[in-house]
């Protein structure tokens, strides 16, 4: 099973994909949100690529754990990209995910500017991650 993860921002969507065992995240791009919500050519291209059978999306909750303000949002664009590409949504738990990735980059010695790029797909990885360890914990307890 491969999953395709998606940061979603207003500006920037990051997106990781699943190994084909679903064992491993790994970033793929940053792609312009209008790109993604708009279905363009790169982003279709990239799903033919990697052919996912599910989409998890980041979901901003604050750190108290509740839905945040851009929550219903960020659902509502994630629900648009799943039912585009007819395929089966689930959220993630997103909350450090940005300062996690933003802190492995400055470990790789990138500057603010250098990770403007990448803070997004990171980001969707490490969420993704979270995501495949605890399906495959849940497999391996059934």
């Amino acid at each position: 099973m491969v999953a395709l993860a998606l940061d979603i921002g207003e500006t920037r969507i990051g997106i990781a994909v699943s190994s084909r065992d679903g064992k491993m995240a790994m970033p793929v791009k940053v792609l312009p949100a209008a790109e993604v919500t708009g279905m363009a050519k790169t982003f279709r291209y990239l799903v033919e690529d990697y052919e996912p059978d599910i989409l998890v999306s980041g979901r901003p909750l604050t750190m108290a754990g509740e839905p945040g303000p851009q929550a219903v949002r960020v659902a509502a664009v994630a629900q648009k990209i799943a039912d585009e590409l007819d395929l089966p949504l689930e959220f993630e738990d997103e909350r450090l995910s940005s300062q996690e990735a933003k802190r492995i980059l400055r470990e790789q010695g990138l500057n603010e500017k250098q990770m403007r790029g990448k803070i997004d797909m990171i980001a969707a990885s490490l969420f993704l991650q979270t995501w495949l360890d605890r399906k495959n914990e849940e497999v391996s307890h059934a």
